[in-house]
Order: structure tokens, then sequence, then C-alpha cells
């Protein structure tokens, strides 16, 4: 939910010790693992669906066994006379912390989370937008959770606080409204002992179809914060397209709610119109973002509206209190958007230009155990204007841990999920976390920005003589195939392939030249950042080893990523590779002879750099 500050310390203190008691008390299986998987974060739940072991946010809510032994949780819970929607106790493990993100689906559009510390030390940090506090022991606080957080446990102790969901009341948030305003004395609220603590929690969270008033709310509150990073008439465009497809979506929902209100027939009918808006957003482009938190427009429209406008099991849903009663119509169909999943080890190659990267990546690509964007994210960092060459401190594609911000970083992982897909191009399913495979040589350039993006990820170093290498690049620039700056400031014509540093003083300069800094500076580059990663997160490879003996490469590849060398793999690699589908002309080892004396005259200049790659490991 929205807040005015990014925190607000409500006035009350709680009995430290007391809660202490209780938490302490639980055993340690009651304990269950994040439900993102995030490492470090487990929960303990107290308001569930159906008081069940759950996660859900849709149905009716009850107090689990957990909640009714506590007498004190009880009591703290009751004291701000709110229906409580889901609440656990949230633990983080030293040194752990929660990532950066944002919450954006329907849940949190009426609803503020609570933090009340419990154990912790001065060393936990919670984040949120430019703010930065500890929360004290004891000690009752809300946040803004619209805008970009997370928890860094700096510590040595494991962190438990007790997070408890609401829309609160009239009360609650004159309360609240009048901390934000400035600090007020906290009061304390004791133990009492034998005392009964009354609570109520929700029952009715979803709608079996939301009424045209609840849309109206949803998507005006999301026109008015959408900004496109294009900017100018451009952008103005884009926010005004997007404003006018919502108005569209809105009344036409209105029309099919006169006809069919909340009944069964009625679904198929707004199913269909919730699919067609949906791709009139995602024809809009990448640009159209949530100004306060650099979300995309497509994945906060799917999170809060689509995923949630009709319910299947809404009808009915308090019977879910009672365990073992299911809500009337079954379970809530799954999403019709992507969730953001968490990107285990993901594997990006990192190669020079025109050296076998496509033919690799699209050997790797047939195993189901990965996912990957279906072919180059040139998108991923160049969608962003401030990572584009010429924003201020970008000349080149050369990015740095200097560009990045967690913003940037929880945005790149939301434009991935976006379009993942599997082996062969089938649909993402949603999974909790996946294995991403990525391919760009643009990004060979970027490595400590993406050791930022994604901390844990594997990277394979390919790279390619230079006499074969070189050639195949001049060939790039020659097609006029391979244009990536159609018009870039500082150079006369277009420009091919990745930009390296130092470009500007090749201008004027044979295309020999051109390629043979982009294959030096390139691959210099990544061995040079990768030497600064610990060992086990490279593995090089050499071209001419994957083409003698493509199974023995990738079994190598397999055995460093922990992935299994499968049917798909094994096919694949069973016999001479297909060419790839950027492939000029089919590979032969004295291809690159028809450049000769081109690359014979910038040969001596890349002898170096290929004695290094040749003891590069």
């Amino acid at each position: 939910m929205k807040l005015k500050a990014p925190f607000i310390k409500l006035p009350f203190t709680f009995d430290v010790e007391r809660l202490r008691q209780e938490v302490l008390a639980f055993p340690a299986e009651a304990w269950a693992p994040h439900p993102n998987k995030i490492p470090g974060n487990s929960a303990l739940r107290l308001i569930t669906v159906g008081g069940t072991e759950n996660d859900d946010v849709a149905g009716a809510m009850a107090p689990t066994p957990h909640l009714l032994a506590a007498p004190y949780l009880q009591q703290v819970l009751s004291h701000f006379g709110v229906v409580w929607s889901r609440s656990r106790l949230m633990k983080l493990g030293p040194g752990s912390e929660v990532p950066t993100h944002t919450d954006v689906n329907y849940h949190w559009f009426h609803r503020v989370r609570m933090h009340i510390p419990i154990v912790t030390t001065p060393e936990v940090m919670f984040h949120c937008d430019d703010r930065v506090v500890n929360m004290a022991a004891g000690e009752s606080w809300i946040f803004d959770n619209w805008r970009t957080h997370r928890v860094v446990n700096g510590s040595d102790v494991e962190r438990i606080h007790l997070v408890a969901d609401t829309t609160g009341n009239a009360r609650f948030w004159d309360m609240a409204d009048a901390a934000a305003d400035g600090p007020i004395a906290a009061r304390p609220v004791p133990y009492r002992p034998g005392e009964k603590a009354p609570l109520a929690f929700e029952r009715f969270n979803v709608h079996r179809v939301m009424p045209p008033s609840e849309i109206d709310q949803l998507l005006a509150d999301l026109v008015s914060e959408t900004v496109s990073t294009k900017g100018g008439a451009a952008g103005e465009a884009e926010v005004r397209a997007l404003e006018r497809a919502c108005w569209g979506f809105r009344q036409d929902w209105r029309q099919l709610w006169s006809l069919f209100a909340d009944e069964d027939r009625g679904v198929p009918h707004y199913r269909k119109r919730i699919d067609g808006f949906l791709q009139q957003v995602r024809g809009l482009g990448e640009d159209l973002r949530v100004g306060p938190n650099d979300m995309p427009v497509l994945r906060v429209a799917g999170a809060r509206v689509a995923a949630y406008a009709v319910n299947e099991g809404a009808r009915g849903q308090a019977a879910a209190a009672v365990p073992g009663h299911a809500p009337a119509g079954g379970a809530r169909p799954a999403p019709s958007v992507r969730t953001v999943p968490t990107y285990d080890r993901p594997i990006i190659i990192v190669a020079a230009p025109r050296s076998g990267s496509t033919a690799l990546f699209e050997t790797l690509a047939v195993t189901p155990q990965l996912h990957t964007v279906g072919g180059e994210a040139h998108w991923l960092a160049e969608g962003f204007p401030r990572l584009r060459p010429g924003a201020p401190g970008v000349d080149s594609n050369r990015l740095t841990a200097a560009q990045f911000d967690p913003q940037i970083g929880l945005a790149m992982h939301a434009r991935v999920a976006e379009k993942l897909v599997g082996a062969g191009g089938t649909p993402f399913a949603n999974a909790p976390s996946v294995r991403f495979l990525e391919k760009t040589p643009k990004n060979a350039l970027r490595i400590p920005f993406f050791d930022k993006v994604f901390p844990d990820a594997l990277y394979v170093f390919l790279w390619r003589e230079p006499e074969e290498n070189v050639s195949s690049i001049i060939d790039a620039w020659r097609s006029g195939g391979w244009v990536t700056y159609p018009q870039l400031q500082g150079w006369d014509g277009p420009w091919s392939l990745l930009l390296p540093p130092e470009w500007r003083g090749l201008k004027g300069n044979p295309v020999e030249e051109i390629a043979a800094h982009q294959w030096a500076v390139t691959n210099t580059t990544i061995m040079e950042d990768l030497k600064a990663l610990p060992a086990e997160r490279r593995h090089v490879v050499r071209y001419a080893d994957f083409v003698a003996d493509p199974g023995k490469v990738i079994a190598g590849i397999a055995n460093f990523a922990g992935i299994e060398v499968d049917a798909a793999l094994t096919e694949r690699t069973g016999g001479p590779l297909p060419d790839s589908r950027h492939t000029l002309e089919p590979p032969r080892p004295d291809k690159w002879k028809k450049n000769a004396a081109e690359i014979e005259r910038v040969l001596p200049g890349l002898e170096a750099v290929r004695e290094r790659l040749r003891a590069f490991r």
C-alpha cells in the first residue's frame, strides 16, 4: 500500500521478553522455507487461508495452531482493533537479506504490512526507497511496499519479526497519519495473563468477478503513475495510448457487468476481454514503467487486475475457514500473467561477436533444464536510457557496477520473466525458480554490471582464433546485416556489432582494424573481468574444440553448471552441429583466407591476446 512516507513508526511498544518466550517455544519444524525460496529466509504461519499450512492470500483467513498457542501474540494483534489478513513470523538468517523488490499484486493495493521486531540487532537494516531504518525490538512499524525495498541482516543472529497484513480501519489510519507527521510518544502494551484477546480475520478478500468500480480504481491509479522511458512527445504518446487502452477495458468491463454481473456464464467473456487487454498493453512495448518503482506496466496490470479480476473460488470462500472444506467452485485458477522467479545460477555465455556463441547457445537451449528469452537480449540493458551509449558516463557497451542500482536490477528480473520460454519455445510455467541461459555479445563487456544483477551467475567464456573470428566480423560489417547503431554520434555511417571502448579512435580506419579492435578488446575485457570473480564461476571453451567434439564440450559445460547431459543434449551433439540461425556461410577451417590480405595486416597486433587466451583457464 502507498503511504505518505517510506516508513511510519506507530506509537506502541510491546513486551519483548514475553514475545521471545512464545516465539522461541515453537519447534524447529514449525518454520517453513520462504515461499519464493529466498536463501536464509523462513516463516512460521500464524494466520492463513483456512488456518492450515499455506501462503495463499485469497480466501477466508483463520488462525493456525501456532497462533492459538501464543496468547501474547494474539493480544498484540488484537490491540490494533483491525481485521487481519495473512500474518507470519518471519526469520532472516545471519548475513542474509530480503532482495530488493516491490509488491505490486492486487493483495497489496489495499493492504499494509506491519512489522514488530522480536529478535533483532542494530545491524539489521530495512531499506525502502531512499530511507534506511533499524527497527528496534518491541517497536511497531508500517512501510510503503509500493516503493522498492529490501532488508539486510548484517549481524550474526537470526532476526525474527512479527509480520502482519491488514487493510486497517479509520481509527488505525488516523493514528498512522498522525505518526507520519511527527514522532508520537510510544505507549507500552504489556502482557495480560489470562486475558482472552478478540481477533477478526478476513473472510472475503477477492471478488467472484471484480465490479466495475474496483476495476476503475485500480487502472486509474496505475495510469496516473505511468511514465515512458522514451520521454518527449513519443513517450507522452505511449502513455496516452495506455490511458486509452485502460479506458476501453473499463468501459467494456462495465458493459459485461451489466449483462452478467458475477454469474458463471459471464466468465468466458470476462476472460477473453482480459486477454485482449493484456495483448494491448504488451503491444505498447517495454518503455512504459511505473514511476515510483520502475516496474513494467504490463506486469503491474497483470498482477493487480488480470490475475484477480475473475476468481472461480470466491463464492463461498468463508467455508475455507473450516479445515477440510474447500471453497465452492474449486481453487482459484493460475494467474494469466507471469510471476518473477528466482534465477538460480544463470548461465551467461560471454564471447566476442561472430565467435560461434549462437551455435553454443542454441545447443544448450534444447534442454528443458534451461529457460531463455528466445534469443539475444539487447533490450535487457539498452531498454534503460541511462544504460545506452551516449548517456552520462556510458560511452560504449561497457557497463560496470557503477551503473547498477537495485531498481534496475529488479526491473531486469521482471523483464526477463516477461519473455522466458523453455526448450522449443514452450511457455514459461510460472515456476518459483529457473535456470536462465543468456547470450548477447554486448553483455560480454558488462560482466561487472551483470554480476550485480545476477550475483550467482556462471560464465561460459567462448573464444575463437583471431584469423577466423576477425574474418567473420569483417563479413558481418560488409553484409550490413548486423547494424546495431544506424546513427552513432561521432561516427560516419552505421555501426555494426558491439560497441567497444575507444571506438572513436577507429574513425576512418579500414574495416579490418575495426574488426581486430572489437575482437581484442572484447576478449581482453572478458578475461580481466572473469579474473575478478571466483574461479569456480567461469568455464572456458575454445570454438575449435566445440566444433570438433561438441559432445565433449557440452559435457564439460554441464558438469561446470550442474545440469545433466539429458536426451535432448545427447541428440543435439550426436553428430555434426547444425548451422546456427546467424550463419552467413557454412563453416570450414580455411574460410577466413578469403580475407587473408586484410587479416594478415592486423594479425601481428593480436598475437599477445591470442597467447593470453590459450593460457587462460
